[in-house]
Formats: C-alpha cells, structure tokens, sequence
C-alpha cells in the first residue's frame, strides 16, 4: 500500500495545473529544486510517470491526469473535514447557506423567514458565490447546504430535494432591437452578430470557444450587457439583480431549470434536515420569479 501525504498532493496539484515547474513552485511559495524532487520521489512511490517535461513546461500523462483528478477529490475531503470538525465544536454556530448571488431570490427569501419561524431553528448565515461555486464550498466544508440549479451545477456526491421549476429569459441591452419581442427562440438568441452569448469558465477554469467575452462575475456580465457587447440565457429568478438597463424576454424553448436544495450526503445534521424540511415544504406554494 502506498501512502501518500497531503503535502505532495497539493504540490502535484500546483504543478499539473500550471503545468510548470516554475509557475507552480511561485504557487507554492517554495524553490523549484525541491518541488521537482518531490513530484521525482512520488513518481517512483507510484511506480508511474505523472508529467513528460520539457523546457516549455510539463504535460501530464494519462496516470497524471488520474491522479490530478483523485488528488484535488482528497485534498477537498481533507479541507472539509477540518472545516466541519472546527465547526461541529462550536454548537452556538449559525448555519451556512451558500447560494449563486442574485438567483433564486424570492425562494431564498420565503425560505429564510419559514425556518427562522420554526422552535428552536439556529440562525442562517447567506454566503452568496459567483456562477458553479456553490459545489466546492460544500464539498470544503464551508458551506452546510446550497441552492443549486440542475442541469447547470455540479451535483456529484449530494443530497437534493426539488424546490422549483422555472424557464429561462435571455438579458439584453435595453435598446437592443429584440429587447422589444415578447419571446424569443434559442435559436435567435444564438445568433445575434452584434451580442454574441457571454462564456463562463468550465469546471476546469478554461473557457468554451466562441465570440463572446469571458466573463467570470455577475457584475462582468450585468456591466456588458449594460453596454450591449453581449447576452446570456438565465434562469427566470436571476432577474432580481437586473439592472434598468436590461430587458429580460423569454426563451419559450430553453430547457426548464430546477432549483434544488443540496448538501452533503453523508450529513447527520439535525439542524441541516430541519432548513431541508422547511425547504421541502415551499414546494406547494407559488414557484420563485
């Protein structure tokens, strides 16, 4: 059996995502010389080569991108279970609520004051996240539960419960020309010359191809938007941060979006099952706009 330590973990995970030994040893606040015969002595524990180096850099091997993989899984497991043990100690604590900044408003609102309504609920702390962010806070351990959107985010390894189902609009420019139809096809709205659709960063970090500006922040798209460089598709309820210089149309065939509540699978949190409960129960009321 072949045990590894964290410390070479990150330092693998620095190097295959920089995919150079320099990038990554400045990452890492190290010199270069021992992280190169750190990933040395862990490719011959492996018994497997991780990286083919050159002088422009590295690449990862197959085995490389196996390892980045389970590395970044264990080092989320590792981050977590500090996090959670810090956090289990104090029992005082509120509990945190992660959720994409600007969606789900409405829900989000019903559902603080219903839990806050019941005996004995511990207070609810909202960490509002950019655009895919929600799964790795909980994964990390800095978050207790979320609300997510299938089938954008990243759901592997929780618990859901179905909250909502809504369809989307696109954001225009107000004085964009469609910004005055009453709907819009996925197909018009894909083929705009003047706004082509804005990219968000895969999992990854990199970027889709495409004309439209990458864009990384809430505030980065409502501002090009403003500005009329660009468009994106949206779940309905993200209208609430829209600003007066956007129209919202609707997108009558975009696939429907499901908001859910997440959290960890292997929860035993009396006080997560509670604000799940409280959440399950919104389902017969009016859907989030």
């Amino acid at each position: 059996m072949v045990d590894l330590e964290t410390r070479e973990l990150r330092y693998f995970v620095a190097v295959a995502e920089e995919l150079h030994f320099g990038r990554a040893a400045d990452r890492l606040g190290i010199s270069q010389p021992p992280l190169s015969r750190a990933i040395r002595q862990l490719e011959r524990r492996l018994g497997v080569r991780l990286l083919d180096r050159d002088r422009g850099g590295a690449v990862l091997t197959d085995a490389g991108r196996v390892l980045l993989r389970e590395a970044r899984t264990a080092l989320d497991a590792v981050t977590a279970a500090a996090h959670r043990t810090r956090r289990a100690g104090d029992p005082g604590r509120p509990l945190v609520l992660v959720t994409k900044a600007g969606a789900s408003h409405e829900l989000l609102q019903r559902l603080l004051d219903a839990f806050a309504g019941e005996p004995g609920a511990p207070p609810v702390e909202v960490l509002l996240c950019e655009v895919g962010e929600q799964a790795g806070l909980l994964r990390e351990g800095r978050a207790d539960v979320a609300l997510m959107h299938r089938p954008f985010d990243d759901l592997a390894g929780f618990d859901t419960e179905d909250l909502c189902v809504e369809g989307q609009v696109a954001l225009l420019p107000a004085g964009h020309p469609l910004a005055s139809r009453d709907r819009l096809t996925l197909a018009e709205v894909s083929h705009v010359p003047d706004l082509p659709i804005a990219r968000w960063p895969r999992l990854d970090g990199s970027y889709p191809d495409g004309p439209g500006p990458e864009v990384r922040t809430q505030s980065q798209l409502a501002q090009l938007v403003a500005l009329g460089r660009t468009l994106l598709v949206i779940p309905a309820s993200s209208r609430a941060w829209q600003w007066p210089d956007h129209v919202a149309v609707p997108v009558v065939d975009a696939p429907d979006v499901t908001t859910v509540i997440a959290w960890p699978a292997d929860s035993r949190s009396p006080a997560i099952a509670a604000l799940v409960r409280s959440a399950a129960a919104l389902r017969t009321a009016a859907p989030a706009g």
